[in-house]
Protein backbone atom coordinates (compact mmCIF):
# COMPACT_ATOMS: atom_id res chain seq x y z
CA UNK A 1 0.00 0.00 0.00
CA UNK A 2 1.37 3.39 -0.97
CA UNK A 3 1.18 6.28 1.49
CA UNK A 4 1.64 10.00 1.16
CA UNK A 5 0.69 13.17 3.00
CA UNK A 6 -2.57 14.78 1.95
CA UNK A 7 -2.08 18.50 2.60
CA UNK A 8 -5.18 20.68 2.77
CA UNK A 9 -4.70 24.32 3.68
CA UNK A 10 -6.09 25.33 7.06
CA UNK A 11 -7.54 28.40 5.36
CA UNK A 12 -9.20 26.45 2.51
CA UNK A 13 -12.28 28.47 1.44
CA UNK A 14 -14.61 25.49 1.96
CA UNK A 15 -14.22 25.88 5.73
CA UNK A 16 -15.81 29.34 5.66
CA UNK A 17 -19.28 28.16 4.69
CA UNK A 18 -19.22 24.70 6.18
CA UNK A 19 -19.85 25.51 9.13
CA UNK A 20 -18.88 28.99 10.32
CA UNK A 21 -19.01 28.23 14.06
CA UNK A 22 -17.52 24.72 13.72
CA UNK A 23 -15.52 24.44 10.47
CA UNK A 24 -15.55 21.02 8.80
CA UNK A 25 -14.10 20.11 5.41
CA UNK A 26 -16.90 18.98 3.08
CA UNK A 27 -16.54 15.39 1.93
CA UNK A 28 -16.61 16.37 -1.74
CA UNK A 29 -13.56 18.62 -1.21
CA UNK A 30 -11.73 15.85 0.64
CA UNK A 31 -12.49 13.34 -2.13
CA UNK A 32 -11.36 15.81 -4.78
CA UNK A 33 -7.98 16.13 -3.08
CA UNK A 34 -7.73 12.35 -2.77
CA UNK A 35 -8.51 11.79 -6.46
CA UNK A 36 -5.93 14.35 -7.59
CA UNK A 37 -3.25 12.94 -5.28
CA UNK A 38 -3.84 9.38 -6.53
CA UNK A 39 -3.90 10.45 -10.18
CA UNK A 40 -0.62 12.34 -9.75
CA UNK A 41 1.10 9.54 -7.82
CA UNK A 42 -0.01 6.73 -10.15
CA UNK A 43 -0.08 8.61 -13.45
CA UNK A 44 -3.59 7.41 -14.23
CA UNK A 45 -7.07 8.88 -14.58
CA UNK A 46 -9.80 7.95 -12.14
CA UNK A 47 -13.43 7.57 -13.11
CA UNK A 48 -16.42 6.95 -10.85
CA UNK A 49 -16.37 6.95 -7.09
CA UNK A 50 -17.57 3.43 -6.29
CA UNK A 51 -17.69 3.68 -2.52
CA UNK A 52 -17.01 6.28 0.16
CA UNK A 53 -17.48 6.15 3.91
CA UNK A 54 -16.72 9.05 6.23
CA UNK A 55 -15.71 8.12 9.76
CA UNK A 56 -14.67 11.45 11.31
CA UNK A 57 -14.91 15.14 10.37
CA UNK A 58 -11.79 16.99 9.20
CA UNK A 59 -11.13 20.37 10.79
CA UNK A 60 -8.73 23.11 9.74
CA UNK A 61 -5.05 22.32 10.20
CA UNK A 62 -5.40 18.56 10.66
CA UNK A 63 -2.46 16.68 9.16
CA UNK A 64 -3.87 13.99 6.87
CA UNK A 65 -2.23 10.90 5.43
CA UNK A 66 -3.50 9.03 2.37
CA UNK A 67 -2.98 5.28 1.98
CA UNK A 68 -4.01 3.59 -1.26
CA UNK A 69 -3.46 0.60 -3.50
CA UNK A 70 -4.57 -0.01 -7.04
CA UNK A 71 -5.13 -2.92 -9.36
CA UNK A 72 -6.94 -3.31 -12.67
CA UNK A 73 -10.32 -3.05 -10.93
CA UNK A 74 -9.80 0.26 -9.16
CA UNK A 75 -8.08 2.18 -6.39
CA UNK A 76 -8.93 1.53 -2.75
CA UNK A 77 -7.99 4.32 -0.33
CA UNK A 78 -8.07 5.30 3.32
CA UNK A 79 -7.41 8.72 4.88
CA UNK A 80 -6.02 9.08 8.38
CA UNK A 81 -5.47 11.87 10.89
CA UNK A 82 -2.83 10.52 13.25
CA UNK A 83 -4.08 6.96 13.92
CA UNK A 84 -7.76 7.75 13.35
CA UNK A 85 -9.40 6.77 10.07
CA UNK A 86 -11.16 9.79 8.57
CA UNK A 87 -12.60 8.15 5.44
CA UNK A 88 -12.15 5.28 3.05
CA UNK A 89 -13.49 4.15 -0.28
CA UNK A 90 -12.75 3.09 -3.82
CA UNK A 91 -12.47 4.77 -7.21
CA UNK A 92 -12.82 3.09 -10.60
CA UNK A 93 -10.00 3.61 -13.07
CA UNK A 94 -11.00 5.22 -16.39
CA UNK A 95 -11.72 2.51 -18.97
CA UNK A 96 -8.99 3.44 -21.44
CA UNK A 97 -6.43 2.64 -18.71
CA UNK A 98 -8.14 -0.30 -17.02
CA UNK A 99 -6.92 -2.92 -19.50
Amino acid sequence: MQQLPLPIAADHPAYLGHFPSNPVLPGVVLLGHVALAIEDACRLRLDDLLLAKFHRPVGPGQALRLAFRHDQLGVAFAIFHQQDKVADGKFAIAEEQAA
